[in-house]
């Protein structure tokens, strides 16, 4: 008897770790799962990052792995048609990926029929449930930069373009209403002591000096999870399975967290021992230094025998000149403060800036998110997990659920667009400090006054709208010579349909165009920007982003 479930019973949802371009075991694994659960499919498949979407031999020259790793796999039998997905299917990017493929899709797009890349950033929405995720993983000296890289990449782009950036990560930081699901490829920082960690050090020792030095994990996904505190959590990047609740009402003290300093943990305070910081500025002898008899005092009166060393350099080097017992040899004592105080007001530093007081959101009140990372597709291996998500709202929901956009997130994307157009390409671009929560709130209600007034709730589905424009795979060997430059440019990828069509963009004409194309085949092009000045862009054909959100370029 088949098994027959309502939408009151909650979203059939599948999570797998690392995809790996093995979609055709990830597929089979799931057939197979849904058979031993008694469900006749699922509503979503979520990967957790390194999916690899390698349409051809081009995009594998584009991915982060040593040379003896690189292989097709089997992605591009469903983007060129061979195979369909049979299930819906969302996922973030992680750090093996066909790059430049994604980045196209840098506000999220179909990869193949029924496959979705979430973007860069990102919050979509499944029937019931409100999706974010975010893509990359954490490299703190690349976090505040731009989004530099340009093709043809060099090995330094290959390796940095899938780092997390604050750009993208600020915006997530706006979502001001309940989220039911975040993803992200790396582990948001501090989460595996929510867990059973002295298991997962013993499974996988080399986590563990990095957890006690406070350098695993993302500190960008530690900020989005405690901003937008989803009632569940999914990741994957560290190769294991991992089940963790975070408390965001809790202390770090009270749920056992370690506390660390500069990196380190901090030590247990040992009432028996001699704290030798105890007391420093008062009689104690533990505190008194001992003295260095070869170590020269620079606190010594200078006039101690009644005269003083003409300062060297000046030709008169070990010449005495007498001083009067009791003469200044240096002006007017001054304290620290005084001295301070005397200073213009050029010298003096300047104080720093007031930090925001930022409160949590009312419109998001979860408390507890319950966090899983999963391993990769490969035998003995817990990479597949099912489970059935309780509806979060009363509203019906007819299968199959489709995609559909967030609005509250196209406020925040039209608003940052509008207010901070993003900059692509540019190593020497500076990335502006962000506004206040106050200045962005205004910003953000304004562009969703826009949006009630221009767009209903029924064109907010996401478009079926994939097309084919890269070659397909020829089953060239990738590392040939005529593999290590991609042919293009490639145009600009637009998947618009309903809310896409509010997508602003500026047409500089058919001569521009003409012209823009001759100069991408140089490798660069002048396009001017939504301020109408000239910046330098990696080739993208004769358009630009203006306004709103969910262009999809190929620079």
């Amino acid at each position: 008897m088949e098994v027959s479930l309502t939408e009151q019973d909650g979203v059939r949802l599948a999570i797998e770790g690392c995809g790996h371009g093995t979609l055709h075991a990830i597929y089979a694994s799931l057939e197979e799962a849904c058979k031993r659960k008694g469900w006749p499919n699922i509503d979503l498949l979520i990967i957790g990052g390194d999916f690899q979407s390698v349409r051809n031999a081009y995009d594998l020259n584009c991915v982060s792995m040593p040379a003896k790793y690189r292989s097709m796999c089997d992605f591009h039998e469903y983007y060129s048609g061979q195979r369909t997905a049979p299930c819906l299917t969302v996922f973030v990017g992680g750090n093996h990926e066909a790059s430049n493929y994604l980045f196209e899709l840098y506000y999220g797009g179909w990869v193949a029929p029924n496959i979705y890349y979430v973007g860069a950033a990102n919050v979509l929405r499944l029937g019931p449930l409100r999706i974010a995720g975010m893509s990359g993983i954490w490299k703190g000296y690349n976090y505040r930069k731009p989004h530099h890289e340009r093709l043809p990449y060099n090995e330094s782009d290959i390796r940095s373009i899938y780092h997390t950036r604050e750009v993208d990560v600020r915006k997530l930081l706006q979502i001001r209403t309940q989220v039911d699901i975040g993803i992200s490829h790396d582990w948001p920082k501090g989460v595996e002591w929510k867990g059973d960690w002295k298991r997962l050090f013993r499974h996988k020792g080399h986590l563990e000096e990095d957890a006690r030095g406070g350098q695993l994990g993302s500190v960008a996904a530690h900020y989005v999870m405690d901003r937008l505190r989803p009632r569940y959590w999914f990741s994957a990047h560290l190769h294991c399975k991992y089940a963790a609740v975070v408390d965001h009402a809790a202390t770090p003290e009270s749920i056992g967290e370690p506390v660390f300093t500069n990196g380190k943990p901090a030590a247990t305070k040992n009432d028996e021992e001699i704290d030798l910081d105890d007391d420093l500025d008062g009689d104690s002898s533990a505190a008194q230094a001992t003295a260095n008899a070869d170590e020269i005092d620079l606190e010594l009166e200078d006039d101690a025998d009644g005269a003083v060393v003409v300062a060297p350099g000046q030709g008169l080097d070990d010449v005495q000149v007498p001083v009067e017992p009791g003469a200044p040899t240096a002006g007017p004592t001054l304290s620290e403060e005084e001295a301070r105080a005397a200073l213009p007001e050029a010298f003096r530093p300047r104080p720093p800036p007031a930090k925001e007081v930022i409160e949590h959101p009312p419109g998001i009140s979860n408390t507890t998110t319950h966090f899983l990372a999963l391993d990769k597709c490969l035998p003995n291996k817990d990479f597949l997990q099912l489970t059935l998500i309780p509806s979060p709202d009363t509203t019906t929901h007819e299968r199959p659920f489709k995609l559909t956009y967030d609005r509250e997130w196209l406020a925040i994307t039209r608003a940052f667009a509008l207010s901070e157009p993003a900059v692509f390409g540019d190593p020497g671009v500076t990335i502006g400090r962000p506004k206040s929560q106050a200045a962005y709130s205004g910003l953000i209600d304004h562009q969703t006054h826009w949006l009630d007034e221009n767009l209903a709730d029924q064109e907010m589905a996401v478009p079926d709208a994939f097309e084919v424009i890269a070659p397909v795979y020829d089953n060239g060997n990738w590392n040939l010579p005529q593999y290590s430059r991609m042919p293009g440019p490639w145009r600009i990828r637009k998947q618009n349909g309903s809310a896409l069509d509010l997508v602003a963009t500026v047409d500089l004409g058919a001569d521009a165009a003409e012209e823009a194309t001759e100069d991408a085949e140089e490798g660069e092009e002048e396009v001017a920007d939504v301020a109408g000045e000239a910046k330098t862009a990696p080739p993208d054909g004769a358009w630009i982003v203006a306004v709103a959100a969910y262009p999809n370029l190929m620079w």
